[in-house]
């Protein structure tokens, strides 16, 4: 093997061997410290907003596992790279690992929610590797090392050391893997201890009619967040605080919040990189309580715009007071669809405000809601360009029949979904070829506050056709034709559908 090719060899084992010594530190201390991780949180913080969109768009909820792909890759690259100019010098190395192992720390230690501890998994990751290249540089290419002894070292020591660290290194990534198991083991049977009250307030039954798939089961509800690694937190070490702008702060455990007169609501959310027609809408049965009551018993101070919700990992959501406290069923839900949260849609406490996107009303993992202004706080998204205040716009989607289908002529049936959270859809009118706009049937909905079902009987003729949907809210307002993006406040524009008919 040619020298330089072995000598990047050697960075890259080296590198292995410091990375899975920094995982397994962080596992069995802090997961949210894992170099990976805090490595690829900065990176998300730091990616433009239309490259976000673009990832969110392209990718769904792959997103993320191509992140930390990408982040090995460049970090094996770059590894591969510092024991090449090792070589040449040993210094390059442990300037190589020295400058990796503080971007690391760096970023680690920056994070929301973040303490000056969370850096030392990637200080011990780094120092490891660096002693390790030192070694293996020094027996296999002994014009690295620092005095003759060394440099006479038999290439068969080599093959025992990068033996030793491979097997050192696999035997970290088992143990990463088996506490990895441990922790997600033990925190399902937290869950699955939990017993949710009944609701002193029940959801109404579904109307007749309704058609089946109304509730989106819970494994397919979409999930758009910046958490590389899903929070697992445990509902009996878990405290919401209260404070901000309020006359009486207030802490409450989780079985105090249970405590409290619960309500069970039908509520659609929908996600603010929604593009037209796209999959980041669902309803769900959600158990909760009420957000309105706690804060008017804490005491709003006059002067008071918005409450910002924190989650466990540091992320900010802002939302309006106003849509709040105006009576619609704005919740700290722990139940969704008849059980306990799951932990990727925010276990054991989120929030969600009907009639506002996700990103201004729904943050998941929620530990503190500080009552604020606009004026005094700008949210993770609102720094980042989107819009504070975030209404929900109308938007109507044909599920069927499928983009491209080929169908059989004569009757067929098209039928989707439109939704205006907290106004309530008035009217869905679908239009085939350009040509008029035709009223479409809607399915009964329990209330304003969740999409309605809806059917279209299209009498089809053979050819290639384009179908069309718009929805008007009860406000009267119709959904608008012109196609925009989702920044900064939410994608507007019918969606359309085209179809051949044989």
């Amino acid at each position: 093997m040619r020298p330089q090719f072995s000598a990047a060899g050697l960075g890259l084992l080296a590198a292995t061997a410091g990375v899975a010594v920094a995982e397994l530190l962080a596992t069995a201390t802090r997961p949210q410290a894992a170099p990976l991780v805090a490595v690829g949180g900065t990176v998300i913080d730091g990616t433009p907003t239309p490259v976000k969109e673009w990832a969110v768009r392209t990718f769904g909820t792959y997103d993320k596992p191509l992140l930390l792909g990408g982040i090995v890759l460049v970090l094996a690259l770059l590894a591969a790279g510092t024991g090449m100019l090792a070589r040449r010098r040993a210094g390059y190395g442990l300037a190589g690992a020295a400058v990796l192992g503080v971007v690391a720390a760096v970023a680690a230690v920056t994070r929301p929610a973040a303490g000056p501890l969370d850096a030392l998994p990637a200080l011990a990751g780094a120092t490891v590797a660096a002693l390790l290249l030192r070694r293996l540089l020094s027996v296999g290419h002994p014009q690295t090392a620092p005095d003759d002894a060394q440099r006479r070292t038999p290439r068969r020591v080599l093959l025992r050391d990068v033996a030793l660290v491979a097997g050192g290194t696999a035997l970290a990534a088992l143990g990463v893997g088996t506490l990895r198991r441990t922790n997600l083991r033990d925190a399902a049977r937290t869950r699955e201890a939990v017993r949710l009250p009944a609701p002193t307030s029940p959801a109404k039954p579904l109307p007749a009619g309704v058609a089946p798939g109304f509730h989106t089961r819970n494994a397919d509800f979409y999930r758009v967040d910046t958490a590389l690694t899903v929070p697992r937190l445990d509902p009996r070490q878990w405290r919401l605080r209260l404070h901000g702008l309020m006359d009486r702060p207030v802490e409450l455990t989780f079985d105090e919040l249970l405590d409290r007169d619960l309500v069970e609501r039908d509520i659609t959310l929908s996600c603010v990189s929604n593009e037209v027609g796209g999959p980041y809408v669902g309803t769900a049965r959600w158990l909760g309580v009420p957000i309105a009551p706690l804060l008017r018993a804490a005491g709003i101070r006059s002067g008071a715009d918005q409450l910002v919700a924190r989650s466990s990992d540091g992320m900010t959501i802002g939302t309006p007071l106003e849509t709040v406290l105006d009576g619609r069923d704005a919740l700290l839900a722990v139940g969704m669809n008849g059980e306990p949260l799951p932990f990727t849609h925010g276990f054991p406490v989120r929030m969600l405000t009907p009639g506002v996107f996700g990103y201004a009303g729904a943050c998941k993992w929620l530990v503190e809601l500080e009552v604020s202004t606009f004026a005094d706080f700008d949210a993770y998204w609102v720094r980042r360009g989107w819009a504070r205040r975030a209404p929900v716009k109308t938007a109507s989607r044909i599920d069927r029949p499928a983009p491209f289908a080929r169908l059989d002529a004569g009757r067929v049936q098209v039928a989707g979904v439109a939704w205006a959270q907290h106004r309530g859809i008035a009217a869905v009118e679908v239009s085939v070829d350009g040509g008029p706009w035709r009223p479409a049937t809607l399915l009964p909905v329990p209330s304003t506050d969740t999409w309605v079902q809806w059917r279209y009987e299209w009498a089809a003729p053979p050819g290639g056709h384009t179908l069309r949907v718009r929805a008007t809210d009860r406000t009267g307002a119709v959904q608008p034709e012109e196609r925009r993006p989702p920044f900064p406040d939410g994608a507007t524009g019918w969606h359309t559908v085209t179809v051949t008919v044989s």
